[in-house]
């Protein structure tokens, strides 16, 4: 199975601003209940989108209709900190996004989100701001992270991107999920195990 090769994503973006967001703001607890992940995107950011008594929507971004579809996801800085949860960015990328663009990112969050082929890259704060501006004065605005330039282009600007080196280079290079790497390997591996003279019993 080759993975797809990550070059850039384009889409719609969603401004969630505050630093420090966790991966229980992100996915509570609660939710983690599951044999799979699937489903686990209706209960992204739950806890902070249902008012705790009447389980009314409240103002958070991801409710406003004028997001909805949005693909792209913004905030700011140490995005995803808290305990390890492989479940935040799951639910992250089951609600529908496909990357994320924040000052800065806890270290395992970062990761797992590689492994799911889901871009997080880190940009100023001035210019998440910018970003921010122009979506929240159209929010149609299409935004586009290219990695291979390290760049964010958006209403008519552009801004610059950082992202790990080793990160980018198993984005854009179809080798971020290393188990299908593995599975990949698997006739080398067999080819290699037949010439073994302690395999062939």
């Amino acid at each position: 199975m080759a993975l797809a090769k990550i070059t850039s994503v384009t889409g719609r973006a969603v401004n969630v601003p505050g630093n420090d967001i966790d991966t229980d703001r992100i996915i509570p607890a609660r939710f983690m209940k599951c044999v799979t992940f699937d489903g686990l995107g209706e209960f992204l950011f739950f806890d902070v989108r249902k008012d705790t008594t009447t389980g009314e929507n409240t103002n958070h971004p991801l409710n406003d209709p004028r997001f909805k579809g949005a693909t792209i996801l913004l905030s700011g800085a140490n995005f995803g900190c808290g305990s390890s949860r492989e479940h935040a960015p799951q639910a992250i990328a089951k609600y529908g996004f496909k990357a994320i663009i924040a000052e800065n990112f806890a270290e395992i969050f970062f990761g797992n989100s590689t492994t799911l082929g889901m871009p997080c890259v880190t940009a100023a704060r001035e210019d998440i701001a910018k970003i921010a501006a122009a979506i929240e004065a159209n929010p149609q605005t299409e935004v586009t992270i290219d990695l291979e330039k390290l760049e964010v282009r958006f209403a008519g600007q552009s801004v610059k991107i950082a992202q790990r080196e080793s990160a980018r280079d198993a984005l854009v290079n179809g080798r971020w999920d290393a188990i299908g790497e593995l599975i990949d390997g698997l006739p080398d591996v067999k080819q290699t195990a037949a010439k073994l003279p302690y395999m062939a019993a």
